[in-house]
């Protein structure tokens, strides 16, 4: 990129960084000391304010880049993530957003440990979550660092290694000083910017083709070097049965990740009442889903316009895919339109990052303090405020995330988003269905659930071709690949809830029957709900 892009997009990511700053400072005059204010922002937001924030929790890094870049780079079976993120929403409306709302305080460890035996049941849902959030943190630190690499020509790995270590740092600013509030308020802002740019962009490449899709679609074909196969299953996930038994495990990881994200499921806490914490995911539904049809038209307007090899060429993982579109929406790189539209996206795309860093971050925090810290103190050490423990543990997830976010720098942001989805359906996902909806579940059960999910999801995502033995692994140099599937959601999620019920079906003690039915009429009625 000439000189031009590059000092007005750095303009406008510090325009963005000075508001979010100053929304930050603002926030942290209300008192943050109780750890409602800091974990629920006081339950005041309005349904419509949390529905924003959800939908700018979950419009991440992934989705703005990263699909775009994957429907640029292989068409039909690029646009399946689009369909997966969204359709992931209807688990959420009917199954968990309501009776979690009524069931918790602040993480998912409350909603299990609401009839079971707390502290085994609590460690475990706490390390579930931290490991879920540290996977998702990564992929936004990679989006983080692509788009600066994007903003200075590709070549300087230190700029970018400085992107994500100033990332990491401005998300522990975030938590540490605002809380729930500031973060809350970061992600209205960010929503309303990232639907702007989106709408945006698809109207100039609607224009572009003077509204005729039929011809966006064939222009895109033509210049992928495919064809027809183009727009058609098979590119991607196709090829053999190893390839489309990894897009049903993707499938399934996207439609049931959403459910157990812990960022996601602590949104549900904001509100004052369980109907609004349904309203609130009416509203992000038509939010998100009005994005990620737009994403749709981005990705194929990418293919057609700037064609696969150049995105290629930009960043292998397709993660630039957006940010040049833009360029070449506006007259081109040494034009003044192009200029100013590639900084104008790459500063929403940026302000995606930061916005979402700062929601996982929280939730992560929050169950380091609320559920591991309060179940492995000693009961006759000296007890410290939560709230200083979550902010201490921000700054500790995000040298993980950092860290991580510089190994995977290659790998495309919606595949690793599609892994902590896996992680999160496999662990997360059965103890809460159990713990909601299964009578006889018991603590044994909760526990050997998550670990009968978590472990084995990790054991094979390090044993995958993500991994090690091909090109584009983390390390290509050596081959401890015994796992054929990049996503381990189609053997890890069965395991899970076959982990939980084997668990409950040998366990010595009996499920607390009076706790069920008071976990029953609480969280089908909201009474006795905080």
């Amino acid at each position: 990129m000439m000189g031009d892009h590059q000092n007005l997009a750095l303009l406008l990511f510090g325009v963005f960084v000075a508001v979010t700053l100053a929304i930050t400072t603002w926030a942290s005059r209300h008192r943050q000391g109780s750890a409602e204010e800091f974990y629920a922002g006081g339950r005041l937001f309005s349904p419509m304010e949390n529905g924003f924030a959800i939908a700018g929790d979950y419009m991440s890094a992934a989705s703005f880049l990263g699909i775009s870049g994957l429907i640029a780079l292989f068409g039909y079976d690029g646009l399946l993530y689009s369909v997966g993120f969204l359709v992931a929403w209807l688990v959420v409306l009917f199954l968990v957003a309501e009776l979690v709302r009524n069931c918790g305080r602040f993480t998912l460890g409350d909603v299990v440990a609401a009839r079971m035996k707390e502290r085994p049941v609590r460690i475990a849902a706490g390390t579930s979550s931290v490991t879920v959030s540290v996977l998702y943190l990564v992929a936004q630190m990679v989006g983080a660092g692509s788009l600066v690499g994007l903003l200075l020509g590709g070549t300087s790995g230190a700029a970018q290694t400085w992107t994500v270590i100033g990332v990491g740092a401005l998300m522990v600013i975030y938590v540490s000083m605002g809380g729930m509030r500031a973060t809350t308020w970061i992600q209205i802002v960010k929503a309303v910017l990232l639907m702007g740019g989106a709408i945006a962009l698809t109207v100039l490449v609607l224009v572009h083709f003077h509204g005729d899709f039929n011809q966006l679609l064939r222009t895109a074909a033509d210049r992928s070097g495919h064809g027809d196969r183009f727009l058609v299953p098979g590119l991607k996930y196709g090829g053999d049965w190893t390839a489309r038994l990894d897009f049903i495990s993707l499938a399934l990881a996207l439609v049931l990740g959403t459910a157990g994200l812990p960022h996601i499921l602590t949104r549900f806490y904001t509100v004052p009442t369980a109907r609004a914490a349904r309203r609130s995911v009416v509203w992000s539904i038509g939010l998100i889903g009005s994005f990620y049809l737009m994403t749709i038209v981005l990705g194929f307007g990418a293919a057609a316009l700037v064609g696969p090899d150049a995105v290629r060429g930009s960043n292998a993982a397709g993660n630039t895919a957006v940010p040049l579109l833009a360029l070449d929406l506006g007259g081109g790189a040494d034009s003044t339109g192009g200029t100013v539209l590639f900084a104008i996206v790459a500063a929403i795309a940026f302000a995606t990052i930061l916005a979402v860093v700062a929601g996982i971050t929280l939730a992560s925090s929050a169950s380091v303090a609320h559920d591991l810290y309060a179940s492995l103190r000693r009961r006759n050490a000296k007890p410290r405020s939560e709230v200083a423990v979550a902010r201490v543990a921000a700054a500790g997830i995000g040298v993980v995330a950092i860290g991580l976010g510089l190994l995977a720098r290659d790998l495309n942001v919606a595949f690793l988003v599609g892994l902590a989805f896996a992680v999160a359906a496999s662990a997360n996902l059965p103890v809460l269905l159990y713990s909601l909806f299964w009578r006889n579940f018991t603590t044994r059960g909760a526990v050997w659930s998550v670990y009968g999910g978590l472990l084995p999801a990790l054991a094979l995502v390090a044993l995958s071709p993500v991994v090690s033995g091909g090109p584009q692994s983390l390390f290509p140099g050596v081959d401890f690949q015994y796992f054929p599937l990049e996503n381990p959601g189609l053997v890890s999620i069965p395991l899970g809830f076959l982990a939980g019920w084997l668990g409950t079906v040998t366990s010595r003690d009996e499920a607390d029957e009076a706790k069920h039915a008071e976990t029953e009429v609480r969280s089908l009625t909201g009474a006795g709900a905080v």
